[in-house]
């Protein structure tokens, strides 16, 4: 009975473990991207984003090159924003030979991915249920009911970005119908106001 109980505990002892080993892992992981995000540091941010995320960008990156007017239309605002971003800011020749990967290198090097986003974010408790992992967002100190997701790849934690778009998407139609402005109108004048140039009429358009 005494070495059933010893055995017990140490897998008891073993599974705390894993799940420390687990929850530090996740928080290095959130601290390499959060300091690549803010160093605009693409390739080194890459490594610890997951497929779901590179998956996106290979996605928007397919709707840059391909989406009419009327497909953007139809399209959420984050994406309709991706889009319209990308045709605006990167040089149609970058954009004609990137792929997802390279996409998103280039967006975090030219400083295209806010860092607002993780400047003042930390995580609080995290939970893992084998290769996924939920952190709490944590702002400034404070709690929020929101959570970051992490998937294990590769034998590392990478943090699924396409879940914080989802969480900006309510606020971000908010600030539009507080503003007054159409949609559309909006979306060309952040895009002025972080350039300095006015969008030309061919962001509507497909490049190929």
């Amino acid at each position: 009975m005494r070495k059933t109980f010893t055995i017990i505990g140490l897998i008891l002892i073993s599974i705390k473990s894993y799940s420390q080993s687990d929850k530090e892992l996740v928080l290095k992981s959130f601290d390499n991207y959060k300091n690549a995000i803010l160093t605009d540091k693409g390739e080194i941010a890459a490594d610890f984003v997951d497929s779901r995320t590179m998956n996106y960008y290979s996605i928007i990156l397919d709707k840059v090159k391909t989406a009419d007017s009327i497909e953007i239309e139809s399209m959420g605002l984050l994406d309709k924003l991706s889009v319209l971003t990308m045709r605006h800011r990167v040089p149609k020749k970058d954009l004609l030979s990137f792929n997802g990967k390279s996409l998103f290198i280039y967006a975090i090097d030219n400083g295209m991915v806010g860092k607002n986003s993780v400047a003042n974010a930390e995580l609080g408790d995290v939970v893992t249920n084998g290769d996924f992992s939920k952190a709490e967002f944590v702002v400034s100190g404070q709690k929020t009911p929101f959570f970051f997701h992490f998937y294990r790849e590769d034998k590392i934690w990478k943090i699924d970005i396409t879940h914080i778009f989802s969480l900006g998407t309510a606020g971000f139609k908010k600030i539009i119908q507080e503003s007054g402005e159409s949609e559309n109108d909006f979306l060309t004048n952040i895009l002025e106001m972080l350039t300095g140039k006015k969008p030309k009429e061919d962001i509507w358009k497909p490049i190929m």
